[in-house]
Parts: structure tokens; C-alpha cells; sequence
């Protein structure tokens, strides 16, 4: 879909002759049917007076083509402006020209994010240069007119505003600026922008390349797709064994045969360990290459981000990184969009989406409708926040709703927790989520060895960090000081533990980063992640008393998000908001204790709770 398609001169006889938001404004209302924001309007005044600037040159044919935001198929991102026509040799090149009215900016140690004053404050975003050549790619790699009618596509970006300060423009984002070029304020800088567009569009095509874009359909590459498949070679991680490979292959079939006429919805089910996200990552590499449009999705960052720098090899963001998405992405995506879209940790899926979960229907529903077959990855004792709502009886709803053939997989073999389904009976057991026949823990299968200190527990996992394997998380009952003073300590117990939450700079690849093993983790950077050894520091939310395991939502810190509302649930429904924050804060223990596949250490803040866990252990002794 295109708001506004011209050629060069139109566009400037609108520019000339009308006020040109206006124009734009009349346009999207036609092509969307929905209203602008101020903000939006405003945004179109300043930048499209200064690209009118910018054209106003007599070596861009007049016969340029000119798209004004051009939306993005299988993505909610539109393109600011794009010019298209043919070079030297005729070749037809597309180019793609990213706006903003930013004046300032701050740099970070992040991969292609920079601070700047969005919506009142300063806010972490992607760098302008990034966020073009990320679009580039996405036309690259999906769009079949590129690939199959030669369309070279070129990316810029043009901060009309922002004088050079050597902070937008440092060596820091070079990855980046080289592949899109970035334009600033100044004579000078119009000049080389106006010399780039030249060099690319010599003769204009009256809009050809620009329809041929809006019109191409949407399908993975052919090279993309040996490109992704070729990246799998050579990683035992990714090998699929005993019952993974035989879902992988009915799963495989399945989505093959979904349609728009008959749909399916697949459910595959498994706990820690059982291989869910290396089946989801061999299943979105084996769909793409059967050139299936298809993406890996979830609610969490944490899981997309390592499991793609694992199959990518690098931290940087690629052309590859475009496989990846999260769940709340899919509120305007139009109807079986996707082949297949592939859900991991279905579980923490949300209602609503936004950062203040106020958008969209519902997760699971919008998952469902975008795809002709939707595959969701879950376990339901996973559910580690009030406002996971993914289970398999919404999934079966929403499947029934659209008419949706349902199919059911288990995967059982347990390869964390060193093969021990013992160990995850007990842990049901000891923690009072359900009981098992699983009272005392045999730890000659697995290591789990209860500590007097966290700093002799955190030295023990230190001690068995190796291959960057082994961490120490906790349960969020300590404030996140660090996040606005870098020095300051944020679990502190005694007079002598004293450490910080995983580095913001670290994000979501925290699990993997180098050094964090200094760090405490927690239930959003581990979930669906997996080491070889696991420290885990139980704090006052869960202690035992005479033998009873005893839940307490207000000893978790005030910032935790994963209980946001229960005080007000206490006060309408008592009984409800202790039956769930209680289920909560054990099932997030129950998964910070799952996470190692050869050990769990661990340290309880309460004196009595350690003892309980001792107690629990099979040939331990009081004497």
C-alpha cells in the first residue's frame, strides 16, 4: 500500500501549489481509513519541505518516481519516502530516503541504538541509518519484484535538522552509516545527498519500479533461504533428536498443507528441557527454505535474541534478524498473511500489547488470524506473570473461531536437568505446585547442593563457568539501583554479597554476554534459555514454615511487572489474587531452578527454607 505515488514533478507542483501535509493527510485518510495524530502532521510539514528542497535540482529527472510512506508488507513499518528510476545502465534502483526532524542525539554501547528526545524524553531508539537499511533488507530478502525483476534498492537517511557532532556520525555506527548513509544539516550535506540520489537515479521511469514494488508478492528469497538453511551446518545445538524429529517432520507436513481454505493451528507441548525453541528454530530454516513466509515469535526478547545470535554467529543485527519478531507486532497484520508464524514460550503471551497494554485484541487471536498455520510452543506451568494468558484451551478457541484444523504433539524426552524427569517431579513436589511420587531428590543424576552463603554459592558457580555455561539468577525482591547508577549494588544480603542485576547494556543476550557470570540474572533474561549450571537465590517471597511453603507477593520489589496489579485483584477477589501470585512466584522459582541441565546451586535468604530443601534431598543427614 502506498499513501501518496507521484513522480518528481508532481510532487513538487503539490509542494508549490498546496500545503503539502494536507495533501499527504487527504491521501492516507483514502488509503487507510484512519485518523493522524498531530505529532504525524507536523512531522510531514517540516521533512517533505525540506525533500522538496532536496528535488529541486535539475539533475533528478522530472519523471521520478515518488512514493510517500510506502507500508511495508508482513511488517507494520512504512517507508518515509522513496524514489525510484534507473541508473548509467538502465538497471532499475530504488531508493529509500528515512526522515527525522531529530537535532540531537546521545550514544550507546548497544548495537545501532541511540538516545534522543521522543515523546517528552530521552528514549532509547534505533539508529536512523539501522532502522532504513533493516527496511532495505526486509525488500530485499522478501519482496519477489527485488529478487526476480533486478531491483536494486539504496537506503539513506536524512536528519535535515541535526547538525554534525560526531556522536550520530561516530565510528560506533559505521556497521551501519556505511550501508545507509546518513545525511545531516548544511549546504555541504544537501550537496552529498543530492549527489547520491544522482549517482542512482539518472533516468526517471514514471513510477514503474514504485508499482512493481507496491505489487510484488511477498515470499522469502531464494538466496535468503539457502543463506538462513547454510547456517544451521555444523551446530550440534541445532541437531534434532528422538521425538523432536519425528514432530519436526508432522509439523513439517502440517504447515505445508495449511491454506487459507483450510487452516491449521498446531499446539506442541513440553516442558524444560524437551527441545521446544531448537525444534521452533529448525522449523522456521526448513519453512523458509520450502520458500513458506514464516517468522519465529515471542513475547519475550530474551529467547529470539540468543537463539538468533546462535544461529547467525554475531550479537549484530543482519539481514537474518528480520525472522524474528515479538508477539505484539501483529495487531493491523492482515488476514493469513504468513505461511506459518512459529510461537515460542506461547505461555507468556498477553491480552493486550504496548507498553502500557492498551493495543490490539488479543495476542493469540491476532497470531491466529495472520497465519494460514500457526504453530505455538508451550508449557503452562511456565506461566510466570498475571498477564500470561497463553494456554491450550484459548489457543483451541480462537483455532475453532477461524475455522482452524487443531493438531496436539507432546514432546517428552528431557535433555536439561541431565535427563532427570525425577528432578522436575520434585521440584512439583517440594515447591507444593502439585504432588508428585517425587518426595526426596537423588542428586547422583543431578548436582543440587543447597548453599550457606550466596557468596560461596555464586564462587561454586563461578568455579563452573566453563564455556561461558554457568550463571546465578534470583527472584526480583531487590530494587534495580544500577539501572540509573551504574555503581551502585543491587542484591544485597549480609555485610558481604553485593551485586548487580544483568547490565542494561546486555539486554536480552545477558544469558550469553561476556563477564555477566558477575551479574544476577532474572526469570525475563533465562526463560527458555538454558546452562550448564544454575545459582539460584530464593528471596523472601517464598520461605517455608513448619514444613508449608509460604508465597509473599509484597516482599517481590514494586517495579516487578510480572504481579503489576495484584493489590488491586486483593481487594475484589482476596482468594484469587492469592491463588495466582502464589502460583507465580512458584512457578518462576520452578523455572530459575530449571534452567541448568547439569546442576542447580542454591541459596535461600531464609534460614528454615534452607534446611527445607536440604531436608528434601535423598541421603541427607542432620547428624
Amino acid at each position: 500500500m502506498i499513501v501518496y505515488a507521484a513522480t518528481k514533478q508532481q510532487f513538487l507542483k503539490d509542494s508549490d501549489n498546496d500545503d503539502i501535509e494536507d495533501v499527504i493527510l487527504r491521501h492516507f485518510k483514502e488509503a487507510t481509513g484512519k485518523k493522524v495524530g498531530a505529532s504525524a502532521i507536523r512531522s510531514w510539514q517540516g521533512s517533505l519541505a525540506y525533500m522538496a528542497k532536496v528535488l529541486r535540482d535539475d539533475g533528478l529527472p522530472n519523471s521520478t518516481g515518488l512514493a510517500i510512506e510506502l507500508h511495508i508488507p508482513q511488517s507494520s513499518k512504512r517507508i518515509d519516502f522513496l524514489l525510484t528510476g534507473r541508473n548509467e545502465n538502465q538497471a532499475k534502483n530504488a531508493v529509500l530516503i528515512e526522515l527525522k526532524q531529530w537535532s540531537k542525539a546521545s550514544a550507546t554501547t548497544k548495537d545501532a541504538i541511540v538516545k534522543t528526545a521522543l515523546g517528552g524524553g530521552l528514549v532509547e531508539t534505533i539508529h536512523p541509518s539501522y532502522q532504513v537499511w533493516s527496511y532495505a533488507a526486509l525488500l530485499e530478502g522478501f519482496n519477489e519484484a527485488v529478487y526476480d525483476k533486478s531491483i536494486e534498492v539504496r537506503p539513506c537517511a536524512y536528519l535535515h535538522n541535526y547538525v554534525s557532532d560526531g556522536i550520530i556520525n561516530s565510528a560506533h555506527y559505521e556497521a551501519y552509516t556505511s550501508k545507509a548513509p546518513l545525511f545531516l544539516k548544511g549546504p555541504e550535506e544537501l550537496a552529498k545527498l543530492r549527489s547520491f540520489l544522482k549517482k542512482h537515479i539518472i533516468h526517471g521511469d514514471n513510477k514503474e519500479v514504485l508499482y512493481e514494488l507496491a505489487s510484488g508478492k511477498i515470499r522469502p528469497s531464494k538466496a535468503l533461504a539457502e543463506a538462513l538453511s547454510g547456517l544451521m551446518t555444523g551446530k550440534p545445538e541445532f541437531v534434532l533428536i528422538d521425538d523432536q524429529k519425528s514432530i519436526f517432520e508432522s509439523v513439517l507436513a502440517a504447515a505445508s498443507e495449511a491454506s487459507i481454505e483450510a487452516p491449521k493451528v498446531l499446539i506442541i507441548e513440553g516442558g524444560p528441557g524437551t527441545g521446544k525453541t531448537v525444534l521452533a528454530i529448525n522449523l522456521l530454516v526448513r519453512l523458509t527454505a520450502l520458500k513458506l513466509l514464516s517468522k519465529y515469535v515471542s513475547k519475550n526478547a530474551a529467547p529470539r535474541k540468543v537463539y538468533e545470535s546462535k544461529l547467525v554467529g554475531t550479537v549484530k543485527r543482519s539481514h537474518f534478524s528480520n525472522f524474528f519478531s515479538g508477539s505484539g507486532a501483529f495487531i493491523d497484520t492482515a488476514p493469513n498473511t504468513y505461511d506459518a508464524l512459529i510461537v515460542d514460550e506461547a505461555h507468556r503471551l498477553n491480552a493486550k500489547s504496548g507498553l502500557y497494554g492498551n493495543l490490539g485484541e488479543n495476542q493469540i487471536n491476532e497470531l491466529i488470524k495472520s497465519a494460514k498455520c500457526s504453530i505455538f510452543f508451550i508449557d503452562e506451568a511456565q506461566r510466570v506473570t498475571l498477564s500470561d494468558i497463553g494456554n491450550k484451551q484459548a489457543i483451541r478457541a480462537f483455532a475453532e473461531a477461524k475455522g482452524a484444523t487443531v493438531e496436539e504433539y507432546i514432546l517428552s524426552s528431557q535433555f536439561r536437568c541431565s535427563g532427570s524427569d525425577g528432578y522436575l517431579a520434585w521440584l512439583d513436589d517440594v515447591l507444593e505446585i502439585h504432588s508428585t511420587a517425587n518426595p526426596l531428590l537423588d542428586t547422583s543424576g543431578y548436582e543440587f547442593k543447597v548453599f550457606d552463603s550466596p557468596q560461596a554459592m555464586h564462587a561454586a558457580i563461578e568455579q563452573k563457568n566453563h564455556g561461558n555455561k554457568a550463571r546465578v539468577v534470583a527472584g526480583y525482591c531487590w530494587p534495580w539501583l544500577s539501572k540509573k547508577d551504574s555503581k551502585a549494588a543491587d542484591i544485597v544480603i549480609g555485610n558481604d554479597y553485593a551485586r548487580q542485576w544483568n547490565l542494561d547494556q546486555d539486554g536480552s543476550l545477558w544469558i550469553i554476554a561476556e563477564n555477566s557470570i558477575e551479574k544476577v540474572g532474572c526469570i525475563h533474561t533465562c526463560q527458555g534459555l538454558e546452562v550448564d549450571y544454575i545459582g539460584v537465590i530464593i528471596g523472601p517471597d517464598l520461605v517455608v514454615r513448619d514444613g508449608q511453603v509460604v508465597t509473599s507477593p509484597h516482599e517481590r520489589d514494586k517495579n516487578d511487572k510480572s504481579i503489576r496489579g495484584w493489590k488491586t485483584l486483593m481487594k475484589k477477589q482476596p482468594a484469587l489474587a492469592q491463588q495466582e501470585t502464589d502460583l507465580i512466584i512458584k512457578n518462576t522459582y520452578r523455572t530459575l531452578m530449571t534452567r541448568g541441565m547439569k546442576g542447580c546451586y542454591l541459596y535461600c535468604t531464609d534460614q528454615e527454607t534452607a534446611q527445607y530443601f536440604e531436608g528434601r534431598l535423598a541421603g541427607y543427614s542432620n547428624g
